[in-house]
């Protein structure tokens, strides 16, 4: 099933994984395979990737960071393949996500001395970024007809467990989705209050916002370490989060 209807699909430029994560998904359709395993395995593709980082093998790093991309989008396809979807897989995505971003920007900061607090300044940039995206994204995908509405734009109460999962696991990531997520989405919302009153919007602009998908981050990272520019990654990072501000200013004038 499809997350959008089709009048609402848009080129996705973060989503550059997701014909190996169907492909792959596809392999492990008649296994034991679950999209938790599947989810355990892109952290695995992470991890790997900052031990390459650590030990100055770029392009190694590039290799296990983009393979990571498409792993991860191959969690949620098994879901749909084996009609299992679950908010225990869907929170543990994102609480891997962030911790493994968490640990590149930790490592590039030691491999290339930069200073912590800038670090950690481009790390609060990055979420924010990919927290616009999904904010927009979740509002259309609910607005979508025939869409996905797994994800919900105000994410305030725990869900009730779907069938095949244990309610205490989804207690539990929720828990710490909401502590490591809650003040990302508390300021975007704050930056852009009105926008769930969108009626859609529109392709292009979709696209232009999936340059803050999490996918093209990591892709922007993976071109920039075996080009010799982990040095710059920091302060990349830092710059393009003022596109926030272009993109909520477009949204606000434009899409009504």
């Amino acid at each position: 099933m499809s997350k959008l209807a089709a009048q609402d699909k848009f080129l996705d430029l973060s989503d550059y994984g997701r014909s190996f994560g169907r492909f792959f998904a596809n392999q492990l359709k008649n296994t034991r395979f679950t999209p938790i395993h599947v989810t355990l395995l892109f952290g695995i593709s992470g991890l790997i990737a900052i031990y390459c980082i650590l030990q100055n093998h770029y392009f190694f790093a590039a290799f296990f960071i983009v393979l990571k991309s498409g792993i991860d989008a191959a969690d949620g396809e098994l879901a749909r393949l084996k009609n299992t979807p679950s908010y225990s897989g869907r929170y543990l995505d994102s609480v891997f996500d962030i911790i493994l971003n968490f640990l590149f920007f930790m490592t590039i900061c030691y491999v290339s001395k930069t200073s912590i607090w800038f670090t950690i300044l481009a790390f609060i940039g990055i979420q924010l970024q990919g927290t616009l995206y999904n904010y927009y994204y979740v509002i259309l995908r609910n607005k979508s007809v025939g869409g996905d509405s797994t994800s919900k734009v105000f994410e305030y109460k725990t869900p009730k467990a779907l069938p095949g999962e244990n309610q205490k696991s989804v207690n539990i990531l929720f828990g710490i989705y909401t502590i490591v997520y809650g003040l990302f989405d508390k300021v975007i919302h704050f930056l852009d209050q009105d926008a769930y009153k969108v009626k859609t919007f529109p392709n292009w602009f979709m696209t232009l916002l999936s340059l803050y998908g999490l996918g093209f981050q990591l892709l922007i990272i993976a071109l920039m370490l075996p080009l010799g520019l982990i040095e710059f990654i920091v302060p990349f990072f830092i710059l393009y989060t003022l596109l926030i501000f272009v993109l909520i200013g477009i949204r606000k004038q434009w899409i009504k």
